[in-house]
């Protein structure tokens, strides 16, 4: 046979379309990164100040409550932001989605380092600190509509399950790297009341560097990131929404919807809640950080192992194995750590083992997604249905206290991480196996 000319190949085999891919792949991991630095700068960074921003004399119920409350909020804005962005995506494009939204989060997280407390401005503090965390969640969540199907768009078929993996990599990267900040944040600044220097400027140098990552997403994105080839050549739909919620899109929304409910319950239910929930069960922060960082680490290290598994057995039983794993082990390790807060050995290791469980469930979810969505609606169809599903997960700080009446406080978080098992094998069991179609 003749070699193929260069007019004869597919997109794929072309060097420089290849290239591309390899472009559009890291600069969406460092954006993802980004994205999830600034998701968890108040459950990490933010919880030990967290009495800056409340009146005095309040309880450890109720700091945690708000901590919670700030971390939900901002997994609220992100299914607002995949609907206006994910249909910006769709229309003008991945690429300048992507520039928008980045803007709009650096500006968030710049003006929440500059917050004043309590004590400045009364109720204020954490009224602001709340509407700016809404409204920094809905840029986030045009972050990674517009830059994951950019990337994903790129991504070789037989490799689209690593491409996904190394896309969310950036989930446990974050954990790891802002835990690391944060301690060392408060070996220089101690930690203490709502006047310690924790308190008054410690928290705020996170925020400071999640600004300077974010400003840098925003520079690499105008001036280096090309479009998505497939969007340019796809036949634009006049109502996204409209095209996404009818026939067989609406079919694989709702299959979607279902995995992506469990997977944020799953994560609400071990990384979300864990360090107010063990900080309020009387636990050093030395070691729930420490749980934390090595949780991240191994979640880091699995994520391609996991995206290269659902790519060669399927996303379908990986996540069976997965959702079992979480319905039956995290549980128990979780119990373990609640009943032992004391215990540096026992939080360490039954923490980190349901954070880790928790963690991977997000190895193939943008891979297992974006396979159900055309081109012309996948941004649309990706984002809301990633992130939609968040909404009543979010709320999970509610469900706790009402749990409360029924069980001790202490235990209530099994339940929300089991409810999570429950609903990801349920997605898991109606999906189809799309590893192998062309995007």
């Amino acid at each position: 046979m003749g070699q193929v000319s260069v007019d004869q190949r597919q997109p794929s085999e072309d060097p420089e379309y290849r290239a591309k891919g390899r472009k559009t792949l890291r600069a969406a991991i460092f954006a993802f990164f980004v994205d999830m630095f600034d998701v968890y700068l108040p459950v990490i960074a933010l919880a030990p100040a967290i009495n800056y921003f409340v009146q005095p004399g309040a309880t450890q119920t109720e700091m945690a409550t708000l901590t919670a409350a700030i971390f939900a909020v901002s997994l609220v804005g992100r299914p607002i932001g995949s609907i206006v962005f994910g249909i910006l995506g769709d229309r003008i494009g991945r690429r300048k989605t992507t520039v928008i939204v980045a803007a709009g989060f650096a500006s968030c997280t710049g003006m929440i380092a500059c917050l004043p407390g309590y004590a400045a401005i009364g109720w204020l503090a954490p009224a602001l600190l709340l509407l700016l965390r809404l409204v920094n969640g809905a840029f986030l969540g045009g972050e990674y509509t517009a830059a994951n199907p950019l990337a994903m768009e790129y991504a070789p078929r037989h490799r689209r399950g690593l491409y996904g993996s190394l896309l969310n990599i950036g989930y446990p990267a974050a954990l790891g790297f802002i835990t690391i900040l944060t301690a060392g944040t408060l070996q220089i600044f101690p930690q203490g009341d709502a006047s310690s220097a924790y308190s008054m400027w410690g928290w705020r140098i996170p925020f400071i560097v999640g600004f300077i990552l974010s400003v840098m997403v925003f520079l690499h994105y105008s001036r280096s990131i090309p479009e998505s080839e497939l969007w340019s050549k796809a036949t634009p739909v006049a109502n996204p929404l409209r095209t996404l919620f009818s026939g067989r899109n609406l079919k694989s929304f709702l299959v979607a919807a279902v995995t992506s409910t469990g997977t944020w319950f799953i994560m609400n239910g071990t990384i979300g809640v864990f360090a107010g929930h063990f900080k309020l069960l009387g636990t050093q922060i030395a070691t729930i950080n420490t749980t934390v960082l090595i949780a991240a680490v191994i979640g880091m290290t699995l994520f391609p192992f996991v995206g290269m598994a659902g790519q060669k057995l399927g996303r379908r039983p990986v996540y069976l194995v997965i959702g079992t794993v979480n319905l039956t082990v995290s549980p128990l390790s979780l119990l373990w750590a609640i009943n032992n807060p004391g215990s540096t050995a026992a939080v360490v290791v039954g923490g980190a083992a349901a954070i880790v469980s928790g963690l991977v469930v997000f190895a193939m979810i943008t891979a297992y997604i974006m396979e159900m969505f055309p081109t012309e609606i996948r941004s649309s169809g990706y984002g809301i249905a990633y992130s939609l599903p968040s909404v009543i997960p979010a709320f999970y700080p509610y469900y706790l206290l009402g749990l409360s009446a029924f069980m001790p406080y202490a235990y209530t978080p099994i339940v929300i991480l089991v409810l999570g098992s429950v609903l990801l094998c349920a997605g898991a069991l109606l999906s189809k196996d799309l590893r192998h179609v062309e995007l």
